[in-house]
């Protein structure tokens, strides 16, 4: 009796081996296409939020922008970019980067890596060169947006006939900017750290060769009202609405002397100019004003008047307090005069 031949194997179907490689592929055209796609969406909002600032009268252009980082990210680069608000002040860079992630379209790094030019209404141009000089723009739905400037061993150099800019380098620049919704408020905080004063300025006749320090914290109430057509406008209807400064934190060092304060309330008045006052501890502070009346910063009459009142409220350690007013368009220290009050914008 024969033994009947066993049934041949069946071959193996290879669907299985080279499904996985085609589901990729698939996946990988989906995702290829939906990057194009979300692409030009940042195109198109750019370009919407460009048209707006425009027609706020701000000028805004570049000569040539690229947009890559496929397949994760968004890397836009504009080249020769300016940007110019209503009231003069303005930004340029040759180069400037920005970067996001797909999954995050509205959180932007920004870069200035061959540096930029910040151009002041009354003063002219300062270039700033750095080895960082870099930003952050997230929560774009926040009153204000959140934005962070970060700058590491910066040189500030003003353009041909501008005027004289108060630092010539600093070893740190920070400057942040925070909203709150639910309190209506903005949190402005700034940091210089270790800054080179321009010997022929103010700073340089106070500081000598000695480092500046500055801090300046402060929250801004009715933030949701400081909008407008322009810079003196958004002021203006901020005021209006009842806005306020409120200090938290502020101080200047420059060599020995210092200028601190931990309180104060501060406003703007009709004529565009500062109100309000701030408590103040000064250190060394006739020194100080005598460099500002022989700089020409206050009258030399006022600065002579100002210093005796300092050296005359000081204690421990040459430390005097004092009370500086902001009123009726000046600056006063106690009931000394210094000058006019600091000016937000120009009237028109």
């Amino acid at each position: 009796m024969s033994v009947p031949d066993p049934t041949p194997p069946r071959k193996r179907s290879r669907l299985g081996l080279f499904l996985p490689f085609v589901l990729a592929g698939l996946v990988a055209i989906a995702w290829t296409a939906a990057w194009f796609w979300a692409r030009g969406e940042a195109q198109a909002r750019m370009d919407a939020g460009v048209e707006t600032l425009r027609r706020a009268g701000y000028q805004v252009s570049w000569k040539e922008r690229s947009v890559g980082g496929y397949p994760f990210r968004f890397n836009i680069t504009l080249t020769e970019a300016r940007v110019r608000e209503p009231s003069g002040w303005g930004l340029e860079a040759p180069v400037l980067e920005g970067q996001a992630r797909v999954s995050s379209p509205t959180s932007w790094v920004i870069a200035a890596p061959q540096g930029a030019t910040f151009v002041r209404p009354v003063g002219g141009p300062v270039q700033v060169t750095g080895k960082v000089i870099r930003a952050s723009l997230t929560h774009l739905s926040e009153t204000p947006p959140r934005f962070s400037f970060e700058g590491v061993d910066l040189a500030f150099q003003p353009a041909a006939g501008a005027q004289p800019f108060g630092l010539q380098a600093a070893k740190r620049v920070e400057f942040h900017l925070r909203g709150n919704d639910e309190l209506d408020e903005g949190l402005v905080s700034v940091r210089v750290d270790e800054g080179r004063a321009r010997l022929a300025g103010l700073l340089g006749r106070i500081a000598g060769e000695r480092p500046v320090s500055i801090v300046w914290n402060t929250t801004l109430t009715k933030i949701s009202a400081f909008q407008g057509r322009d810079w003196p406008d958004a002021v203006r209807r901020w005021t209006g609405a009842g806005g306020r400064m409120n200090l938290r934190e502020a101080g200047v060092t420059a060599g020995e002397a210092v200028l601190g304060a931990s309180s104060g309330s501060l406003g703007v008045g009709a004529d565009g100019r500062v109100t309000g006052s701030l408590d103040v501890t000064l250190r060394q502070a006739p020194r100080a004003l005598d460099a500002m009346g022989e700089t020409g910063v206050i009258a030399q009459e006022q600065a002579a008047a100002a210093a005796a009142v300092a050296e005359a409220r000081e204690g421990a350690g040459e430390v005097a307090r004092a009370v500086i007013y902001f009123q009726a368009g000046q600056t006063t220290l106690g009931p000394v005069a210094l000058g006019p009050a600091p000016k937000v914008y120009e009237l028109r």
